[in-house]
């Protein structure tokens, strides 16, 4: 969501980006939800209007996203949180990327830890341009 603001766009978040425009990403469920509350505080700060995030949302459906079908087991969810001391939103990054083979996309370094722990391989930059 970096890229959702020029002032916090950065080498890594920009090869993402570039990424998602020749691959497809897995989210889980609740990317739809932090997307929509990601936008509700840039409005609320007065860094974005109403119509600055109808864009971004216009601008990410031409990218392909989905959204993992099945959610994960909710005990296999509070194993990953509690293994990788992860709130439930990161754990569930981490299973989908467990669960799918994939390689994990995040700036949070919480998560890219738990990740290398875990072997899920992070999308490095390089690797995303």
């Amino acid at each position: 969501m970096n890229w959702c603001f020029k002032d916090e766009a950065d080498a890594y978040s920009v090869a993402v980006l570039e990424h998602l425009g020749t691959a497809t990403a897995i989210v889980p469920t609740i990317w739809s939800y932090e997307v929509v509350n990601v936008l509700r505080i840039g409005e609320k700060l007065g860094r974005l209007c109403g119509d600055e995030s109808g864009e971004f949302l216009e601008y990410l459906r031409q990218f392909s996203i989905v959204a993992a079908e099945l959610p994960p087991r909710l005990d296999q969810l509070l194993v990953v949180a509690r293994r990788y001391g992860l709130t439930s939103y990161d754990a569930a990054y981490l299973d989908l990327a467990i669960r799918e083979g994939v390689p994990i996309a995040t700036r949070d370094s919480g998560l890219r830890a738990a990740a290398r722990e875990a072997r899920v391989d992070l999308l490095a930059a390089e690797a995303a341009a």
